[in-house]
């Protein structure tokens, strides 16, 4: 009988404590909960976040694509132009060369004339 007085009066001197300990489990399991709401909400902004910066990286990278596509036409486009510029210059200069013969036998034969 000792040891069942024994045995109330311990259970009576924890129940508190029990009481106590069930009630922060409760809280605890309240405060998880909360956290892994916030977690998964942080998450889906997280992602989401990153989809939008993907989706505009993609959008990025194809514009450098074009404007590097659009860049070596002009390079091609501009090549030519500078071989069509040599090829100018050149016949300008024989052009020159030619006009500057041609006055040349003319003020030849005028002071010819002019002599005779």
């Amino acid at each position: 009988m000792v040891e069942s007085v024994k045995v109330n009066d311990l259970e009576l001197t924890l129940k508190p404590f029990f009481r106590r300990a069930s009630e922060a489990e409760d809280r605890l399991s309240k405060l998880e909960a909360a956290i892994n709401s916030k977690k998964d909400a942080g998450n889906e902004e997280q992602l989401k976040m990153v989809n939008d910066l993907q989706s505009k990286l993609e959008v990025a990278n194809a514009e450098l694509s074009s404007e590097k596509q659009k860049a070596q036409m002009l390079a091609a486009e501009n090549e030519k132009l500078q071989n069509r510029i040599v090829h100018l210059l050149r016949s300008l200069k024989e052009a020159d060369l030619k006009l500057e013969q041609v006055t040349a036998r003319e003020q030849l034969e005028s002071l010819k004339l002019q002599g005779s």
